[in-house]
């Protein structure tokens, strides 16, 4: 790999990783890591099943389809992410940065990408879509659950990134599916 790439990628962990240590130590103050805490608990899942029970309890059998789109997504989404876990074996900023404060237990051992990012815009990108009033709802709920997984110490913002433009991407793919049917 030439110098100037090296030195490009180089800077660019150190800025994600200084990035990371900045944000972190916001959660020395009991108040943001608690609340952090609860968003990051809360997108462990619990909202968006609690979301898509919703829908069918508010929507009935027309609730059905954006259910279902978010569920099989929503799976897709959970393949991807494990799959790049295991592929890219890339450690937790806690664990690499001592000065980090690892404010939340992670549900598995690596870091890249954000499996929480991922699925929080997944599932607000299909839900916006059936239901765009719930847009004050979702998404800064979204992007909380993304500043979570950095402030508790989880993730490096890079991944936060990633894991949202994989959403994204799972996201839209998913839309290209859904209207073939």
């Amino acid at each position: 790999m030439p110098l100037k790439i090296k030195t490009y990628l180089y800077r660019m962990h150190q800025f994600d990783s200084n990035m990371c240590v900045a944000f972190n130590h916001s959660s020395q103050y009991r108040m943001i890591r608690d609340s952090f805490r609860l968003v990051s608990r809360l997108g462990d899942g619990v909202f968006w099943y609690g979301l898509m029970f919703a829908i069918l309890v508010f929507q009935g059998s027309d609730g059905m389809r954006p259910v279902l789109h978010m569920a099989a997504a929503g799976l897709c989404g959970t393949l991807l992410y494990k799959w790049l876990k295991a592929k890219t074996l890339r450690p937790r900023p806690y664990q690499v940065r001592q000065e980090i404060n690892l404010a939340a237990l992670p549900l598995d051992k690596f870091s890249f990408p954000s499996g929480h990012t991922l699925h929080a815009v997944l599932f607000s990108v299909i839900a916006l879509n059936y239901y765009p009033q719930l847009s004050v709802i979702l998404l800064p709920f979204t992007f909380m659950v993304g500043l979570s997984r950095v402030v508790l110490g989880l993730h490096y913002p890079s991944d936060v990134v990633a894991g949202a433009l994989l959403g994204s991407a799972v996201a839209g793919l998913s839309f290209l599916l859904v209207s073939s049917f």
